[in-house]
């Protein structure tokens, strides 16, 4: 998915038309339509902009993860002793078999918390 594709996903989860994503980002309507189609690309300045307006990383916006959030969010508290970084470093060390079994217990522990919740 280009970043066009990916500025009209982002404009549309928000139920934002052309009109008011141009207004948030001080640029024409034109600006915006032409970024969505493919005419034009948004310099680094834009792209920075549209990934906080939107929430997500650059390189998200950029198509080139499908991690959404900022990596600075990576380093906030998630427990007491844990940040999502070491999550993530944790569960990259594992074999791949062993990354498997933590996601399907992730899954199992999902669905049964979304059982226990009805």
């Amino acid at each position: 998915m280009g970043i066009g594709e990916m500025i009209e996903k982002l404009r549309r989860e928000r139920h934002l038309v052309q009109k008011e994503l141009a207004a948030a980002m001080n640029v024409s309507v034109g600006t915006i339509s032409n970024y969505e189609n493919g005419v034009h690309f948004p310099d680094l300045p834009m792209v920075h902009k549209l990934a906080d307006f939107f929430g997500v990383s650059t390189d998200y916006l950029l198509g080139r993860t499908e991690f959404r959030g900022d990596a600075r969010q990576l380093n906030q508290k998630v427990t007491q002793e844990f940040t999502l970084k070491d999550f993530t470093d944790s569960i990259l060390e594992l074999e791949p078999q062993e990354r498997d079994s933590v996601m399907a217990y992730t899954r199992f522990m999902k669905a049964w918390r979304e059982k226990k919740q009805k």
